[in-house]
């Protein structure tokens, strides 16, 4: 077994069908540029359509946005919306699942919920999460089951995994090396 590298990786890669759905992120109020650069390398790594900032998140340009996301912030559509409510309502109109990956009384296992083809994924800030009010405008919020003393992951990884569940969720990805 070897690494795939150049070329090899390209084919390997270019073998793999993407599953049809739409995926949108919002980072509400997400202040670390750590943070938001590997959100923006997940989002590209995903095929995200849009990366929605609001509140005092972070945003390009930025150095650390920049080095962590390796320049992805300039691959992946974006937008800055003050308010995560306001950037939430076109994605009402349109019917889009919107899902925060938030630990409510009602949240779901993120493994547990039929998720639809467009989906509005929303994290919050680092300590306080999503606020009560945009939650008030998901359709579902889903957290991810933490076994150890800690009561979460970095916003990031939680994204990451939340996100490749949503795309590959009851789909099989057809990889033909």
């Amino acid at each position: 077994m070897r690494q795939l590298r150049g070329k090899p990786l390209r084919d390997f890669l270019g073998g793999i069908k993407r599953p049809d759905i739409d995926l949108v992120f919002l980072l509400q109020d997400m202040e670390d540029p750590i943070n938001v650069g590997s959100a923006f390398r997940i989002a590209d790594a995903c095929a995200v359509k849009k990366i929605i900032l609001t509140g005092i998140s972070a945003r390009p340009p930025h150095p650390l946005i920049k080095k962590v996301g390796r320049g992805r912030d300039r691959r992946v559509q974006w937008q800055y919306v003050e308010s995560a409510t306001e950037a939430l309502v076109p994605y009402r109109e349109e019917k889009y699942d919107i899902c925060a990956l938030e630990i409510t009384a009602s949240s779901a296992p993120y493994t547990e919920v039929e998720y639809g083809d467009r989906v509005v994924l929303v994290v919050g800030h680092e300590d306080h999460g999503v606020t009560n009010r945009t939650l008030s405008l998901c359709d579902r919020s889903v957290f991810i089951p933490m076994y150890g003393k800690g009561s979460s992951l970095n916003v990031h990884v939680s994204l990451g995994i939340a996100a490749a569940h949503i795309l590959h969720h009851g789909q099989r990805t057809d990889i033909k090396p």
